[in-house]
């Protein structure tokens, strides 16, 4: 299928269309289940984060990665893994609201980068998005619930000291940086579809057990950096008012005023 044709089905099926044949034709771009890795120690926001996990802070009374699975809910993704590391026990009270979610735990979350957490959990990258579980999302339209190729959702800027992606006269992912200028700030919201995934999966477990320092990587310089090149990564714009990452506790504070 070519992407026009793509494009003309979802419509027709954000509109209303139930035709078999029509879903059978997008069942292979179709999201089929997200991962969440969120075993990281949250450092930054202390003291917050020194009982709590990161992506279970409240901001305006709601947990951040409430804010991320309630929108895979939204568009009929219930598959749900989440990856654990620091504090993993608190986790389990995401089962009650959320009985569907599946916690997987990584058992080196306080030994390597968030490379061991992508490693525990890649074997389930295929057809699925994959978040960074500290997000807060304004807009769960942002969500989709079919992809033509693997993505990246990522913030325009003209100036940034943060992860940027460089796009190539296509959009597509040509470069990871840190810092850059008139690039896409990195959204930690990567969508996988079945072949890259495959290809992810060696090449992360690679890096992690034979590459110098692989343990020391975040898992996303796999594929932007190690292989640059090698895959194609749709860069998917969004806004600073679609998503935000709440990097310290003084961000947090200006967003939610009870934490003064």
């Amino acid at each position: 299928m070519d992407y026009t044709e793509f494009i003309q089905l979802v419509n027709l099926v954000e509109h209303g269309e139930t035709s078999a044949e029509i879903f059978a034709k997008l069942e292979p771009y179709k999201v089929k289940r997200a991962v969440f890795l969120a075993a990281g120690l949250g450092s930054r926001l202390t003291p917050i984060t020194i009982n709590t996990p990161k992506p279970l802070v409240r901001v305006h009374g709601k947990r951040i990665i409430d804010t991320l699975i309630d929108a895979c809910l939204e568009n009929g993704i219930d598959e749900i893994y989440v990856v654990t590391g620091y504090l993993a026990e608190e986790f389990t009270i995401l089962q009650h609201k959320y009985p569907m979610i599946k916690l997987i735990h990584n058992a080196d979350f306080n030994k390597a980068n968030n490379i061991s957490s992508a490693v525990v959990s890649c074997h389930l990258f295929e057809n699925a998005y994959v978040f960074e579980a500290d997000l807060l999302v304004k807009n769960p339209q942002i969500i989709r619930k079919y992809h033509y190729c693997s993505d990246v959702l990522g913030i325009w800027m003209d100036e940034s000291t943060d992860w940027c992606l460089m796009p190539d006269g296509d959009g597509y992912v040509a470069e990871e940086t840190v810092g850059g200028k008139n690039c896409y700030q990195m959204v930690g919201i990567y969508y996988w579809n079945k072949e890259d995934a495959k290809r992810l999966r060696k090449d992360l477990q690679e890096t992690f057990e034979k590459v110098p320092g692989g343990r020391n990587r975040y898992w996303e310089t796999v594929p932007n950096q190690l292989h640059q090149g090698e895959y194609k990564i749709k860069i998917v714009p969004c806004s600073k008012t679609d998503v935000i990452e709440i990097d310290t506790y003084e961000e947090l504070k200006q967003i939610d005023s009870s934490y003064t």
